[in-house]
């Protein structure tokens, strides 16, 4: 089955297999003429990133690569690709790869234009108008992994070196111009960022359909993007050259990032922490988490949860769906817990600190307080 399509929404999506080639015609639609390629330093000698290179180049829009960019990107990767873009006299980005590559190819292009440092434009109110919108380069994004759905959001996470806290930049011209899907890009993920990614993707779908704001438009796209992965992650983890599967978790990351527009909960906001301190995989950390989180939010979400299991053909309402979700980590070798992650107990004050202190605490069920995410802390272990 091949699967190819077009979408406007929620920008520009060029979905199916061999679609990078059009990668300079995309670039051209908005206007590039020297765009540079950012991406992470375990993508930058890939043959899919040499690829992308070459259509670039066969196009005459030069072959400019920047890759220093760490797995948590920080304010210091975010000032080399920004002297990057302006030595090389780029008048656009493609943000090729995984969460990494994408938010930090989205951020040089928005910080290209700023006169303000990159903290001042954290999602917090409306701290977004600070920015001149004018200074913003144009975008393409180009995902090589089906997880944080980074190519359909106006935002990006970067860490602060010095604190260690990851910090959400937002402003609505995030959002990429042209988003390529081509599911080849995500043949060659090692097994385990297929499993890592691919839980990302379940964990924006649970958590923004579990959230307790109006959005019903992000409602809709959680439950079909859990549908989604329920199908076809375990086909892509078994059967890395399956592009049918790929196809749909390409779909179900974007779907993931689209609906946590209605909001996040306890599991990102214990995930970021974790991340910025241990510099552990996002997306497993979610899965990690996971069982944990769902316990703490059940008195509250028993009844969405039995909605939800309903329609992915889960018997047994909320235990049953909670079943699932051990059964789903068990076959992607999930660690059990943080401690099977590595992770030792003795900071959970601190890291309970900064979970309550996470945007994404906000959009939880269950209000977070710091003694009861101490004891979800103390849950994971």
């Amino acid at each position: 089955m091949n699967i190819v399509a077009n979408w406007s929404y929620p920008t520009a999506v060029k979905m199916g297999r061999g679609r990078i080639k059009e990668l300079a015609d995309a670039c051209k639609s908005l206007g590039m003429k020297k765009p540079l390629l950012i991406t992470d330093r375990g993508l930058a000698p890939m043959a899919i990133t040499q690829t992308a290179l070459d259509v670039l180049e066969e196009a005459g829009l030069g072959r400019a690569l920047f890759a220093d960019v760490d797995p948590n990107p920080n304010e210091k990767n975010l000032e080399a690709g920004i002297k990057a873009y302006k030595d090389g006299g780029h008048d656009g980005v493609v943000a090729f790869g995984g969460g990494s590559g994408l938010d930090l190819g989205k951020c040089v292009a928005f910080m290209a234009g700023q006169t303000r440092p990159v903290w001042d434009f954290e999602d917090i109110g409306d701290w977004w108008t600070r920015a001149n919108s004018d200074g913003i380069a144009p975008i393409v994004a180009v995902p090589t992994t089906a997880g944080t759905g980074s190519e359909v959001g106006r935002a990006s996470v970067i860490t602060n070196s010095v604190t260690h806290v990851k910090k959400i930049i937002f402003h609505p011209k995030f959002l990429p111009g042209v988003v390529i899907c081509d599911p080849e890009l995500t043949v060659g993920m090692p097994k385990m960022i297929t499993a890592g990614t691919g839980m990302d993707a379940f964990a924006h779908c649970l958590e923004a359909y579990s959230s307790p704001f109006y959005h019903p438009m992000s409602q809709g796209i959680a439950l079909e993007g859990m549908r989604l992965v329920k199908e076809f992650l375990p086909r892509a983890y078994h059967e890395g050259t399956d592009i049918e599967a790929r196809t749909n978790m390409m779909s179900a990351a974007a779907m993931g990032a689209v609906a946590f527009q209605k909001g996040l909960g306890a599991i990102h906001a214990l995930s970021h922490p974790i991340g910025a301190v241990y510099n552990t995989h996002h997306g497993m950390t979610n899965a990690v988490v996971m069982p944990p989180v769902l316990k703490f939010n059940r008195h509250v979400i028993e009844e969405k949860i039995e909605r939800a299991a309903a329609y992915l053909g889960i018997a047994g309402g909320f235990d049953g769906f909670y079943d699932y979700v051990l059964a789903l980590r068990a076959e992607l070798n999930v660690p059990a817990n943080l401690s099977a992650m590595g992770i030792a107990n003795d900071r959970i004050d601190e890291l309970s600190a900064m979970a309550i202190e996470d945007p994404s605490a906000g959009g939880n069920p269950v209000k977070m307080t710091l003694e009861n995410t101490k004891q979800l802390f103390a849950d994971c272990f």
